[in-house]
């Protein structure tokens, strides 16, 4: 298996790492908050004094993303994240490795036996709050989760924009960001994915939000987007 031959900080992300290997390919990594523990099966580099996990963009949406070039990044050292359809884990687990110790996850998951398979992750990661809930009503956890600077969503439901709008308001501080993935099909089969993500994005904006990008995911995900804005809270 080929070796790391340099690691080194993206140019465009900051908490993302660029791992050069021996057979002239490159991978995306994160700094592994729990040296020696995986979540996924993926790949560990040692590198100097660190450790880092490959993140795999054929698993994780936010990944391929960032190698399509979204534009920034807004999640960094010591942010505070409201993750929705936090799943088995595995892009939760690279958002906290980029918070570090400094910053949290509060991870909202709907499916019971998803979230038993998540737990096992967030128990090794002290910065990650597991909570069990319906993302539809945030006020079943409102005395849980603070202020944020970045809401994540990837939920794939028919309304997924207006959930994360209710979220928005409750949780998102002004001025905060947002990334949401968006899969065209779990949405409404009927219509072509550009139609759905223009949707979409047209309820995000009568509820303040500002477009600042809109990512195509394939080849890595077929008839996926991640659309990133930020929020502008009402008077």
């Amino acid at each position: 298996m080929s070796e790391p031959v340099k690691i080194y900080e993206h140019p465009n992300y900051k908490g993302v790492y660029v791992v050069e290997l021996e057979d002239g390919s490159a991978r995306l990594a994160t700094k592994n908050l729990v040296p020696g523990k995986r979540v996924y099966g993926e790949r560990l580099f040692r590198y100097g004094d660190s450790e880092y996990r490959e993140w795999n963009a054929y698993r994780s949406k936010l990944a391929g993303a960032l190698l399509k070039g979204l534009k920034e990044l807004p999640i960094s050292l010591g942010s505070r994240v409201l993750y929705l359809g936090a799943g088995s884990g595995t892009t939760p687990s690279h958002v906290s490795d980029i918070v570090g110790k400094e910053g949290v996850v509060y991870a909202v998951e709907f499916a019971p036996r998803v979230m038993r398979e998540f737990l096992v992750v967030a128990e090794d990661r002290k910065n990650i709050v597991p909570i069990l809930a319906d993302a539809r009503i945030p006020t079943r956890y409102r005395y849980i989760v603070e202020t944020v600077d970045v809401l994540y969503a990837d939920i794939a439901q028919p309304d997924q924009a207006a959930i994360v709008s209710d979220n928005a308001k409750f949780f998102l501080k002004d001025g905060g960001y947002l990334l949401m993935a968006v899969k065209a099909r779990s949405i409404d089969v009927t219509m072509e994915p550009s139609e759905v993500y223009k949707r979409e994005i047209d309820v995000l904006k009568s509820n303040g939000f500002e477009i600042l990008d809109v990512v195509h995911l394939e080849p890595f995900d077929k008839d996926h987007a991640m659309v990133y804005a930020v929020w502008r809270r009402k008077a």
